[in-house]
């Protein structure tokens, strides 16, 4: 501190800085130091350790309670089931002054056991089923959990909960009618999309990466189906109705745009690009022939199958991907989007061109695909990190000339 203020002096009598930024510098130092004093809190081993204890623990009163379940009355089972969703909460709120990550995962596994609270209390009082309402339950908990703690595991639980509810809705109502899947798979897709690009530049480093993650799964999980066609339902009993129809595309396609709207820059064009993949897949079908022996004869099995125009789509759409992370300089957008176009194509060789080859043709050809195709798409992949990592440093470069400019 004494080398700072002979420092800072200087600066103000040359007229580098001036007083207000002396003291915003002296306040910032000084914190800084503070912070350097305090004694270390719990290490990761430390924290795994309580975290894992605590899930022991909860297995363990669970498993108890499952074992003498028919010996207590339903008042007991519904002390046991209550004690055990607050006694993590308890927990959390008591850790919190002292470890603000042990407090956040004891809130998150207290909100975790709120599930299976909801759903055991429903059995004890016998009431009537429908598991939707069960979700918009625990969807309300999360969302309460992240209101009052503000922390990154109650809006991780709060932001796949909701869409859970949605889709959970809208399936129970439209269970057993034609196009059902195929909606479902759309609404799917959408979100997935919005959820891999919405929070891209955001500080919650632990939001952006579990939302991405599931966003990605969910994404190649909705264009597989999507893929399929209508084929999953030719078994229902009738197509869906209007109503159902006008609810489903409120779930596809203006809720994910209204939520796309605070953040047009990173997720607008992508949710608009999702929803016309998935309105158009399933209409890319063709039929299929496939010859077998019966036992007696060739029998031949005709059967709908993605078209060379559904496989373009999905490699497009992965391109697109691929082209907007580096927009949004995103090296995880990137590299998903180079891997869904390796899939796409892996897929439709082996779908569409293997069948059509002798076994070792087809062996040769996929081992060639596999290496120059894989040699291709990595240096495209590097090419276009690599530009990631070029925009950055030029605008960092630009900021800093920026502010010795100012100066």
């Amino acid at each position: 501190m004494p080398d700072l203020e002979s420092q800072l002096t200087r600066w103000q009598t040359t007229g580098i800085i001036d007083p207000a930024t002396a003291a915003r510098i002296r306040t910032f130092e000084a914190e800084h130091i503070i912070a350097q004093e305090k004694p270390a809190g719990l290490q990761w081993q430390a924290i795994v350790a309580l975290i894992l204890g605590a899930m022991l623990l909860a297995a363990g009163v669970v498993l108890f309670v499952n074992a003498h379940w028919d010996e207590v009355s339903p008042l007991i089972r519904f002390a046991l089931v209550l004690s055990m969703v607050a006694a993590f909460h308890l927990a959390g709120g008591v850790t919190r002054q002292h470890s603000l990550p042990l407090s956040s995962c004891l809130h998150a596994v207290g909100t975790l056991t709120t599930g299976a609270a909801i759903a055991l209390v429903g059995q004890i009082f016998n009431i009537e089923e429908h598991w939707p309402a069960a979700i918009l339950l625990w969807a309300i908990a999360a969302a309460a959990g992240w209101a009052l703690l503000r922390d990154q595991a109650q809006q991780i639980l709060t932001l796949l909960l909701v869409p859970a509810w949605l889709f959970s809705e809208w399936s129970y109502s439209t269970d057993n009618h034609h196009g059902g899947t195929v909606y479902l798979a759309r609404m799917i897709a959408t979100w997935a999309t919005l959820y891999i690009t919405l929070w891209i530049p955001s500080s919650r480093r632990v939001v952006w990466g579990l939302c991405f993650t599931a966003g990605a799964i969910a994404l190649i999980v909705a264009n597989l189906i999507l893929l399929n066609g209508w084929a999953w339902s030719y078994n229902s009993a009738s197509f869906l109705s209007r109503p159902d129809r006008l609810w489903g595309w409120l779930l596809i396609a203006i809720l994910p745009m209204a939520m796309a709207v605070f953040r047009p820059r990173q997720s607008l064009l992508p949710v608009a690009v999702a929803i016309a993949v998935g309105v158009a897949l399933p209409f890319c079908q063709t039929q299929a022939s496939l010859t077998y022996w019966n036992g007696t004869a060739n029998a031949t099995f005709t059967h709908s199958a993605p078209s060379l125009v559904a496989y373009a789509i999905v490699a497009a759409f992965a391109g697109f991907l691929a082209w907007w992370g580096v927009r949004q300089s995103s090296k995880a957008l990137v590299n998903f989007g180079i891997v869904a176009f390796a899939a796409s194509i892996i897929w439709f060789f082996y779908a569409d061109i293997f069948s059509k080859l002798g076994r070792s043709v087809g062996l040769i050809a996929l081992g060639i695909l596999f290496v120059a195709g894989g040699w291709a798409l990595e240096k495209t992949r590097r090419k276009l990190i690599s530009g990631i990592n070029g925009a950055g440093m030029t605008g960092a470069g630009m900021t800093g000339a920026t502010t010795q400019e100012a100066r």
